[in-house]
């Protein structure tokens, strides 16, 4: 898993996240990176729940043109 496949799955948008505060986003693919993705959970649970009240990311919708 990436780190940005990570985001998603916490409903927080990596590249809003990105632009907004790029030195906390490195800061926390870095540890990503070295641990295991339930471990970092834990350990930054407090954090991905502040990050993803601001950076919430919405899943785009798919509009089937097909169906009339």
């Amino acid at each position: 898993m990436t780190w940005e496949e990570y985001c998603i799955s916490k409903k927080l948008d990596s590249e809003k996240f990105k632009t907004a505060q790029p030195q906390q986003w490195q800061d926390l693919k870095a540890i990503f990176e070295q641990v295991h993705p339930n471990s970092f959970t834990e350990q930054k649970k407090f954090i991905i729940n502040d990050l993803r009240r601001r950076f919430l990311y919405v899943a785009p919708t798919i509009i089937d043109t097909d169906k009339q």
